[in-house]
């Protein structure tokens, strides 16, 4: 793993008695992109992530963060922000309860960052997480993750059951996190146009193995005209068994 790398896998797997969820991964995340992860239900996506953020352990094979072992210790695990699946949240607590939240469990919390996003949001601190929009429980659960200041952010589907308006308010905060404080992006989705309006990098996962991966101008100029959507999708059929391209 190199500086320019923020999370390596070789031969990376992950089995639940019988079966494997991932088997045989290697993979290659540049650092200081938002990179899109996407492939069909099944490819392994989740899993990935899980590993790369220490709540799994590998099975098989190797992983690395940020040239460490995933959540190995209290400084590597602050140096990753995640939002999970369906972005969760406590409904009983309030929005200000979650930061107090966040504060004591985070060394390196940004006090004045995540309560200047809660404002910015039009959030009310007062407010349930039960009573929030999907969206607004999204961007907050983006809010704990950033606050942490890390170099990292590792983001599971956080869109899949957002209204597209919402969609696309998450994805543009994430544009302007990256752009304003340099953290590398590592987002999996299935949703290939929302990932088009803020990815700069792409891999596609199938089966565990990846199929495409590199930087999506490079990608779209080799492509003949083709949009990035028809060339995601070409590389997710199984009946394309072509090799693994990067630029």
């Amino acid at each position: 793993m190199t500086n320019d790398t923020v999370l390596a896998a070789n031969g990376l797997g992950k089995r639940y008695g019988r079966r494997w969820a991932l088997s045989d991964c290697t993979l290659s995340v540049p650092a200081g992109r938002i990179v899109g992860l996407v492939g069909p239900n099944g490819a392994g996506k989740t899993t990935l992530l899980r590993l790369a953020v220490g709540l799994l352990a590998p099975t098989t094979g190797t992983v690395s963060v940020l040239g460490g072992r995933p959540g190995g210790n209290p400084y590597q695990l602050g140096r990753v922000g995640f939002v999970a699946q369906d972005t969760p949240a406590y409904p009983h607590l309030s929005v200000a309860d979650h930061l107090r939240m966040g504060a004591w469990l985070n060394g390196s919390w940004d006090r004045g960052l995540a309560e200047h996003r809660i404002a910015q949001l039009g959030l009310d601190p007062r407010q349930r997480a039960g009573k929030l929009s999907g969206g607004q429980r999204a961007q907050l659960a983006l809010t704990l993750a950033v606050a942490k200041r890390p170099e990292l952010l590792v983001l599971d589907e956080p869109v899949a059951s957002l209204d597209p308006l919402a969609r696309r308010e998450f994805m543009s905060a994430i544009a302007g996190i990256a752009a304003e404080h340099g953290v590398s992006v590592v987002l999996s989705s299935h949703l290939v146009a929302d990932l088009e309006r803020v990815c700069d990098f792409v891999v596609v996962l199938v089966a565990s193995r990846v199929r495409l991966a590199g930087a999506v101008e490079d990608l779209l100029a080799a492509a003949g005209g083709r949009s990035l959507e028809d060339l995601v999708i070409d590389h997710m059929n199984p009946d394309n068994h072509g090799t693994e391209a990067r630029r």
